[in-house]
């Protein structure tokens, strides 16, 4: 499992300074190194490849920084730099959150990507009610730090509804169009919208990471922050996708997907994906009820013309968007092909039984 190094606490040499970097997501690289003495930071010294003018802006934010307590927050190293930036000066591409999270790095409080050795787990064939149940598992792994951080490519076979854990059955879900569809409905752990899923219709990935990892990351900027690797696998495949906010992925024809989070009390977090791949339009809307003040804040009149599906985008079959999700993904971050464990399928199975497919929690918003 990944280890994090111990801060420095008195000696000064170059050797020992405690070092943090960060790549402001369409910014600049912020680049921080520093001392701990006597549990305040020293000797603080930041850089990067960021604009900033006055030049005297840059010693003013060293000295904001030099004294602080070495077990501030994110929030508070950043209204610390925030106070001691010169009336006036101008900051591009970086900010005093970014210069945070790369304190918060140098520390070991905060992690990149790169101090964690992924995994990815191939997509296999499993019940919908397991492939949720295993969302809380996972991330609850992560968190007690019984497994490395992982992606994991969902497969299924039955139709499914999966609703967010705050929506209510009635009001997403026609129970008509669910019954003569022959649609499992399943209730999620993390919030968002309802998805429709198919075998073969759509791609879905989770995500399951330390809290660490998106240290001092704004909620919102943390959606595309932990899929850039998604963008640029899409790029690969000849489309330029972004994120329309807060948590929806789209191109220029639409709207391909969209993203939830859960982050657990134990430090375990999940993120996970379902992108549109070829959606029974038709079929959805009547399973579906899609409200007319969703799709108006969306800027268009027709559910159907909201999802915008891979297949008609790329030309290409499913198997080869998912292979070249988990391409990039692997070369990005050095991730070795990973399994889900017979203990880790059995205890989901068993909270199926206990939670996810049970009426009460199904039911818990009616």
């Amino acid at each position: 499992m990944t280890s994090q190094p111990t801060p420095a606490t008195t000696n000064h040499d170059d050797d020992t300074r405690l070092h943090g970097e960060y790549k402001v997501p369409g910014g600049k690289l912020v680049v921080v190194d520093l001392d701990v003495v006597d549990g305040r930071l020293s000797g603080v010294s930041l850089s990067g490849d960021f604009f900033l003018e006055p030049d005297e802006a840059l010693p003013a934010i060293n000295a904001s920084l030099t004294g602080l307590d070495a077990a501030s927050s994110a929030a508070e190293i950043a209204s610390a730099v925030a106070a001691g930036i010169p009336e006036g000066a101008v900051l591009f591409g970086f900010s005093a959150e970014a210069v945070a999270i790369t304190v918060r790095r140098a520390l070991s409080k905060a992690t990149s990507w790169a101090d964690h050795q992924w995994e990815v787990i191939p997509p296999s064939i499993l019940p919908t009610h397991v492939n949720v149940a295993l969302d809380e598992v996972l991330a609850e792994e992560i968190g007690a730090g019984r497994r490395n951080p992982t992606l994991r490519f969902w497969d299924w076979e039955e139709p499914s509804v999966v609703i967010g854990s705050f929506q209510s059955v009635r009001n997403e879900v026609d129970p008509g169009g669910v019954s003569r569809h022959g649609i499992t409905v399943v209730r999620r752990i993390s919030g968002g919208g309802a998805m429709f899923m198919e075998a073969g219709n759509c791609i879905t990935y989770s995500l399951y990471l330390p809290q660490t990892l998106v240290d001092g990351i704004s909620f919102a900027d943390s959606y595309a922050f932990l899929d850039a690797w998604v963008m640029a696998a899409l790029e690969k495949l000849g489309i330029t996708a972004f994120y329309v906010p807060l948590n929806d992925i789209a191109t220029e024809q639409g709207k391909i997907g969209g993203a939830a989070q859960k982050r657990l009390a134990n430090g375990g977090m999940l993120h996970h994906v379902t992108m549109s791949y070829d959606i029974d339009a038709d079929k959805m809307v009547e399973v579906l009820r899609i409200g007319k003040e969703k799709l108006s804040d969306k800027g268009t009149r027709s559910a159907k013309k909201r999802v915008d599906p891979l297949r008609r985008q790329t030309g290409l079959d499913r198997s080869a968007i998912l292979l070249a999700m988990q391409e990039v993904f692997t070369e990005r971050y050095g991730a070795a092909v990973s399994r889900l464990t017979e203990a880790e399928l059995d205890e989901a199975r068993k909270r199926v039984e206990a939670k996810f497919g049970t009426d009460e929690w199904l039911n818990r918003v009616p």
